[in-house]
C-alpha cells in the first residue's frame, strides 16, 4: 500500500499531461523518473484518471522495456553484451560485479537500493567496447577493475550527500 504523497504527486503529474488517454506514455514516464520504478497500484491509478482500462494501461507498460514495476537502486547499471562488448569481454566485468555487488542474475538491486546491475543487448556504442552505462552516463573500455573502481567511487559519493 502506498503513502497518500504518492497519489499526490500522481495527480500533479497527470494535471502536466493533461488526464487524456494519449497522455498515459509521458504521464508514466514522470512517474518512473520519480520513484524510479512504476508501482502498479500508480499504474492502476493513472488508468482511472485518464479513462483507460487498467488492462489498456498494463498493456503499454510491460510492452515497453524502459518501464519497471520493480524498484531500482539510485544507480541504475547497464553492462552491453552485444557482439561488440561480448567479443571484447564485457561478461568478466558483468560477473565481477555481480561479485562486488553481491548480486546474480536473480537478484538485481542491492538491499540498500543504491544499485540496479542490468545486462543489456546494445548501448549503442559499439566503438568504445566493452561500455556500460549508470543513470545513462557512457564508461567507455571497461575493465573488470575499473567497474569496481567505479562501483566504490559511486559510494563514495553517497557518503557525501
Amino acid at each position: 500500500m502506498l503513502d497518500q504523497t504518492y497519489y499526490d504527486r500522481t495527480d500533479e503529474i497527470v494535471a502536466v499531461h493533461g488526464a487524456a488517454p494519449s497522455a498515459l506514455i509521458p504521464i508514466i514516464q514522470d512517474i518512473q523518473n520519480e520513484y524510479r520504478y512504476l508501482p502498479p497500484e500508480l499504474l492502476a491509478y493513472v488508468a482511472t484518471k485518464i479513462g483507460i482500462t487498467e488492462a489498456k494501461a498494463y498493456s503499454v507498460a510491460t510492452f515497453y522495456e524502459n518501464f519497471s514495476f520493480e524498484p531500482k537502486g539510485k544507480y541504475v547499471i547497464k553492462v552491453c553484451d552485444g557482439t561488440a562488448c561480448h567479443v571484447r569481454r564485457s561478461i568478466p566485468i558483468l560477473e565481477r560485479l555481480y561479485s562486488e555487488l553481491g548480486l546474480s542474475k536473480n537478484k538485481v538491486t542491492t538491499d540498500d537500493m543504491l544499485f540496479t546491475l542490468e545486462t543489456v543487448s546494445c548501448l549503442g556504442a559499439c566503438g568504445l567496447a566493452p561500455v556500460l552505462t549508470v543513470n545513462d552516463k557512457v564508461y567507455p573500455a571497461m575493465t573488470p577493475d575499473a567497474a569496481v573502481e567505479l562501483i566504490r567511487e559511486l559510494r563514495g559519493a553517497q557518503e557525501y550527500e
